[in-house]
């Protein structure tokens, strides 16, 4: 079972002004309440919003285990503006991942993907790019860059785990005894997979914004 405790306190925020603001979502916070939600979960919308003191709207969502950079709007406009930039796949989104094996150098992944088997297939593409290739223990990982085209659901790991290459601390898609046992010696048994940059046209004034969220302390036995 995937360790969901997240960090207490305030969020990391990465950028902010009047119309937008770029935070450091920790592991095992979720971005907004949902169904699954306990009274004792830490919600990112929530607890942005105590801490700048105004409202905030989500734009996109980061799976509770996954940690990194996550974008909210701060007045309407400026929502409805990043919203469609999302829906026209303008927002660059990169990712960090250590998995288990030793992965090609580059490749894309576009295997369709379905929520559930009683929705249907719908498309989506992932490209990789090997990072550093190292030896834990006997075993061979991959740190390597993950730039989704498209955002289904839990789209990076499944492409991951579909081609053999399942993310260290990933019980959902990856074997939970080999999980169990990579966490044991690393330290750590969170998912390993990081939002680490966000690239999108400011909405006013249409400068190109770049903020990038540091890898945590989990990724550094693999480093």
């Amino acid at each position: 079972m995937e360790n969901t405790e997240p960090t207490a306190g305030n969020l990391d925020i990465l950028y902010q002004d009047e119309f937008l603001v770029v935070v450091n979502k920790p592991a095992g916070m979720l971005v907004h309440q949902g169904r699954d939600s306990e009274p004792r979960d830490q919600i990112a919308m929530k607890v942005l919003r105590d801490q700048i003191g105004q409202r905030v709207t989500t734009l996109h969502r980061l799976d509770r285990p996954t940690s990194g950079a996550l974008l909210f709007a701060l007045e309407r406009e400026t929502g409805s503006h990043l919203r469609k930039l999302f829906d026209a796949h303008l927002i660059e989104k990169q990712y960090t991942a250590v998995v288990v094996g030793e992965t090609p150098k580059a490749w894309t992944c576009k295997e369709g993907l379905q929520k559930s088997e009683d929705e249907p297939e719908r498309e989506a593409e992932t490209n990789f790019k090997r990072l550093s290739v190292v030896e834990r223990d006997g075993r061979t990982f991959t740190l390597l860059q993950a730039e989704p085209r498209t955002g289904r659901y839990h789209q990076i790991r499944r492409h991951l785990a579909s081609g053999g290459f399942p993310i260290v601390g990933d019980y959902l898609y990856g074997e939970g005894e080999l999980m169990d046992k990579l966490g044991e010696q690393s330290g750590s048994k969170r998912l390993l997979l990081h939002a680490s940059c966000i690239g999108f046209e400011h909405p006013v004034g249409n400068d190109f914004l770049e903020v990038e969220a540091p890898l945590p302390e989990r990724f550094g036995y693999y480093l």
